[in-house]
């Protein structure tokens, strides 16, 4: 017997994630949508050198119940790319075209996810709006001074001398080799981590004029750290719900910076998981049935 799904039958299942792009500022602003427009959002901000792409397994995994969005900065993933010239490259212009898009599309409230870049674009965000924002969910992103390591060394000298003799150093981080690593360092078996990640990476960190952007953001990251005393004010002001979800074996954010939130947290789940930097590509699974447990705990409003 030979049974024919119809399409609806074969997606019925499946949430569709839709890829969409505003115009915010004269840019173009790339962003995957999932999930109905009237159930509790969550905002999902990507990290380095990657894109909304890190989150493309988890929108659907969350995308039943929750309203998801998740948007590429400018010149990265598929979001316009200005030249230096152009477009004030920082975390400040991050967060000031991520916080037009939530007005663009009306989100008054959500739950952030931030994962490394998306910390401080996040961060940001929440303190200057703290009304909006519904929960927090951390996976491998600083606020704390502790959790710059033994990585940063050679990114803190060229904050302190922005010269091309200290920039050399850092346009090692803009190799596919170094993409691979970011990928594969401290996860628990390689084999799972598909490729296609390194490689979609590295020809976006490879377009004509993309390693001087992404300089200029390792420049700026010093502002970040100038503003953790101000993020860990926000924690004890205003006390959002928060989940960590952290992998152990990032070099670049190790887990020296997912403790110290305790301090400043009441209301914190706290999750270390045996993987690597892009915790998702080995534990998403584990990841989105947490974040749906504490989501619907914390700010389910019924849905």
């Amino acid at each position: 017997m030979t049974t024919t799904l119809s399409h609806d039958d074969a997606t019925a299942t499946r949430p569709t994630v839709y890829h969409r792009t505003v115009e915010i500022d004269g840019l173009d602003i790339f962003y995957r949508e999932a999930g109905p427009t009237d159930a509790p959002t969550v905002l999902l901000l990507h990290g380095f050198p990657t894109s909304s792409h890190m989150f493309r397994n988890l929108i659907p995994a969350l995308a039943d119940t929750y309203h998801v969005i998740a948007p590429d900065y400018p010149g990265y993933g598929s979001s316009s790319m200005p030249a230096l010239d152009e477009f004030d490259y920082s975390f400040d212009s991050f967060a000031r075209i991520i916080e037009k898009l939530t007005d663009e599309l009306g989100l008054d409230r959500y739950s952030l996810y931030l994962m490394d870049y998306g910390a401080p674009v996040g961060y940001r965000l929440a303190a200057s709006r703290p009304e909006r924002v519904e929960a927090l969910i951390i996976q491998n992103g600083n606020a704390y001074e502790e959790g710059l390591g033994d990585f940063w060394d050679p990114i803190k000298a060229y904050w302190a001398d922005p010269s091309t003799k200290n920039a050399e150093p850092l346009r090692g981080l803009l190799t596919i080799d170094s993409t691979k690593w970011q990928y594969t360092n401290g996860v628990r078996n390689v084999e799972l981590i598909s490729p296609d990640n390194w490689v979609g990476d590295q020809a976006l960190l490879d377009r004509a004029g993309n390693d001087e952007i992404q300089l200029r953001m390792f420049y700026d990251y010093r502002t970040n750290v100038a503003l953790y005393p101000a993020w860990q004010e926000y924690f004890r002001t205003h006390q959002p719900p928060a989940l960590i979800v952290w992998g152990t074996g990032d070099f670049i954010f190790p887990a020296e910076g997912a403790h110290p939130y305790k301090r400043d947290l009441n209301d914190l789940e706290f999750h270390l998981l045996e993987t690597g930097h892009f915790a998702l590509e080995e534990d998403g699974d584990r990841i989105a049935s947490l974040i749906r447990s504490f989501l619907g705990r914390k700010v389910n409003r019924g849905v």
